[in-house]
């Protein structure tokens, strides 16, 4: 495209020059006419290299005009031969498709044969579940009749043991509430030692805290004395130094005072001799009285403010070095005052803590006490009833069978090791028993001393823990795992 407009550009030219041959050209705005040799000829040069110029472009664009041709060419061959391709495909799916119907056609009609089949099995089945599960209701029912005999024996058994049960149950209540009255008067008689015993710890705990805080808050008063002492000083030393710092300006000043009376007496003397020239010169002191004493009052006024921008600039130093202490002071305090209230923080926590702890080892030790020391009693009981029975059942024995001394002797020895053996029962129970008692005393002693150590008075803990005195002379004050068994 664009070297076709140059193309007619260019003839447009020509066309111009023929047309036009009487008027001259003009080149560059100058005309053909005025152009000299060199111009001529560089005009002729430029036209030869744009000459040049286009046609080199007319070539390239016959060769891009060929290569879009044969490209175009081979496009169309290759899409002559895609159509025959597809053509190929269209025939092959119309026989797949054919194929395809015929197989329909031949698994439809083995779908049905397997229907038949299928429903002939089901049929078949039916009738055979029926006769199964008439045969399975025909057991049921006996072993339902069987089961229910069964039930109704029971049922007159369990009513008699419940007879025999509520008898010995009357009893075993009636011996347990006067077990309870007996523990209950026990345990309010040692909740009432301990309680007295532990107003005592805290009211010495209670005076040993109060010394402790005297104490503490004496010396934070004398550590403030200490800082206000330590300021006082400060502030002395910096006002001598502004006193001596006055006293050298006035003796500065007195010493200036005197050459000045000194310089005074000297123009005493000159003015007796200047009067003349002041005849001369006051009329130039009236013109300049006016200013003169303006730039005096100026004088004076900035003098005023130097001395008392001196004594400002003083004060606001000495300000300043007391405010950066009084600051330093400050941070120090609240640091120590966060680091406090961290520590408070975190002792609460762990007086929280320890407080759930001892309240949940308490009531498991108490719980774990009070059911073994049941079971010790029960087993004790036990034993002397079976021992009494025992005894009776060999006196009677005894006066009935006449027997000759030697046969007594043997079954009197052979009684003997039998009480031995039982009393030897007995000791292990009551140590084991002991051995109980002490660890559940050991334990409050512990949680008491932890509760003094974090400063937890007893009445919080919202109820009075109890101190066994099973056995209690027989124990000591070791702790409960060095509980010697008795020989």
């Amino acid at each position: 495209m664009p070297a076709k407009k140059k193309k007619s550009g260019k003839k447009g030219k020509k066309g111009k020059k023929s047309g036009k041959a009487k008027t001259p050209t003009v080149i560059d705005g100058i005309s053909t006419e005025e152009m000299s040799k060199e111009q001529l000829e560089e005009h002729i040069v430029r036209l030869r290299e744009e000459l040049d110029r286009e046609r080199e472009e007319r070539n390239y664009f016959q060769l891009e005009r060929d290569k879009v041709n044969t490209f175009w060419e081979i496009t169309k061959r290759q899409l002559e031969e895609k159509k025959a391709e597809l053509r190929n495909k269209d025939r092959e799916m119309e026989d797949a498709e054919e194929r395809h119907q015929i197989e329909i056609k031949v698994y439809k009609q083995k779908v049905k044969h397997l229907l038949y089949e299928h429903q002939n099995n089901i049929s078949e089945l039916k009738a055979e579940g029926a006769v199964s599960l008439k045969l399975a209701q025909d057991d049921h029912r006996g072993e339902e009749l069987d089961l229910r005999k069964d039930k109704r024996a029971l049922k007159v058994s369990l009513k008699e043991q419940e007879l025999s049960h509520e008898e010995i149950i009357k009893n075993l209540k009636r011996k347990h509430d006067e077990e309870i009255t007996e523990l209950r008067s026990d345990f309010e008689r040692q909740a009432k030692e301990i309680e007295a015993k532990y107003e005592k710890k805290m009211r010495t705990l209670r005076d040993e805290l109060d010394l402790r805080r005297k104490t503490e808050i004496h010396e934070i008063e004398e550590r403030k004395n200490g800082q206000i002492n330590s300021l006082m000083k400060n502030h002395e030393k910096a006002f001598s130094d502004i006193k001596n710092y006055y006293n050298d300006i006035t003796l500065n000043n007195l010493a200036l005072i005197n050459t000045l009376k000194e310089q005074v007496e000297e123009m005493k003397k000159k003015e007796e001799r200047m009067e003349k020239q002041m005849a001369e010169i006051s009329a130039k002191n009236k013109m300049l009285a006016e200013p003169l004493q303006k730039a005096q009052e100026e004088v004076e006024e900035l003098k005023k403010e130097l001395a008392n921008y001196e004594k400002d600039k003083e004060t606001l130093r000495m300000t300043k070095a007391r405010l950066r202490l009084s600051e330093e002071d400050n941070k120090s305090l609240k640091w120590e005052h966060e680091v406090l209230e961290q520590r408070f923080e975190k002792t609460q926590d762990e007086r929280d803590e320890l407080y759930r702890k001892f309240v949940k080892a308490i009531h498991e030790v108490q719980q774990k006490s009070n059911f073994k020391n049941l079971l010790l009693e029960k087993k004790l009981g036990a034993l002397a009833d079976t021992l009494e029975k025992k005894e009776a059942q060999l006196n009677e024995v005894l006066s009935a069978s006449n027997l000759d001394p030697t046969a007594l002797t043997v079954v009197t020895r052979k009684l003997e090791d039998v009480l031995d053996s039982k009393n030897s029962a007995i000791k292990d129970l009551q140590y084991e028993l002991a051995r109980v008692c002490k660890a559940h005393n050991d334990l409050l002693r512990t949680y008491e001393a932890k509760l003094n150590q974090f400063g937890i008075p007893t009445e919080e803990l919202g109820f009075k823990p109890l101190e066994s005195t099973v056995g209690g002379q027989s124990l000591g004050q070791g702790p409960a795992g060095l509980v010697s068994a008795p020989s």
